[in-house]
């Protein structure tokens, strides 16, 4: 897909958009069913089922997903989406490239051994080595639109209000 294919494809979206603002408010869903038998989530991805479980460092079998990794997982993918969507926009010549988050956790805190641990990640690091002759002021313009316009990254830089909420069968 080239810059003119994108901008095609987009128009209609983005001057719908602009038009009727609300029409581009969409509310994503994830579910998980509980497991049964052991400490673990069964995550429909759309594509297949992920059953996230307890990480090693937290007592788990290290056979099963960790919410952590889908986390940093999630921020690749939409990273590299958003980067190459810029840069097709921006007729960035790009000859290829990878994509790596890497995340630090205490889990002292999510085990409770430590109230002064933080429960979460202390610091996550995105990396891109693309492969391109671009002049410093393209890949500067690329880093900084990637970043304006990366759900996930943006999401995580501002986080939002937060809820949860639990609801059983019984009225």
């Amino acid at each position: 897909m080239d810059a003119q294919d994108l901008r095609a494809l987009q128009a209609p979206l983005k001057d719908k958009y602009k038009e009727a603002p609300d029409s581009a408010v969409v509310t994503l869903k994830a579910r998980g069913a509980l497991d049964d038998g052991g400490i673990a989530c069964k995550v429909e991805t759309g594509r297949a089922l992920v059953e996230a479980g307890l990480h090693p460092a937290t007592g788990g079998p290290g056979t099963q997903a960790c919410s952590g990794d889908m986390l940093l997982e999630a921020l690749v993918a939409c990273a590299g989406v958003t980067l190459k969507a810029v840069a097709t926009a921006l007729e960035f010549k790009l000859r290829g490239g990878t994509v790596s988050a890497e995340g630090d956790l205490d889990f002292r805190g999510t085990l409770g051994v430590a109230k002064d641990a933080p429960v979460g990640f202390r610091a996550i690091r995105l990396r891109f080595d693309l492969d391109t002759d671009e002049p410093p002021e393209r890949i500067a313009s690329l880093t900084k639109l990637t970043e304006r316009y990366c759900v996930v990254y943006q999401t995580l830089a501002s986080p939002p209000p937060m809820s949860l909420v639990i609801e059983t069968g019984q009225g």
